[in-house]
């Protein structure tokens, strides 16, 4: 028996692309039509109505069932649509007008210079 060595295959151009090479020139596409309007959005637009109705027909009910069934489950899904970083601003300051806050300055002014109250050293008057 003699052993047969197998050829080198020739390089053949057949026309198709080669690696790395576009067969489009630029501007030009391989989709001139391009895709329907609505295409890529379609399945899920078509989910969210869908989810949307069903929400609506059995949404409450859904929620006070897993509230009382599954509570862990409840939890998770709040804490889920909660923002990643919550700020939560609180000042009891707020609701104050102007003129209450001047009179809540000289207030504690006052305080200070009859020595009902020490200052804070490390703030600045």
């Amino acid at each position: 028996m003699s052993k047969r060595t197998a050829a080198k295959p020739v390089p053949v151009k057949t026309g198709k692309v080669q690696a790395g090479a576009s067969p489009f020139r630029p501007g030009q596409s391989g989709n001139p039509r391009g895709r329907p309007k609505g295409s890529r959005n379609k399945l899920g637009e078509d989910f969210l109505s869908a989810l949307q109705a069903d929400f609506a027909e059995h949404g409450p009910a859904t929620i006070a069932k897993v509230r009382e069934d599954r509570p862990h489950e409840y939890l998770k899904v709040v804490a889920s649509i909660l923002p990643k970083e919550l700020n939560v601003k609180t000042s009891p300051l707020e609701g104050l007008s102007d003129e209450e806050l001047e009179e809540s300055i000289q207030f504690l002014r006052k305080m200070t210079r009859d020595g009902a109250v020490e200052p804070d050293p490390d703030i600045k008057h």
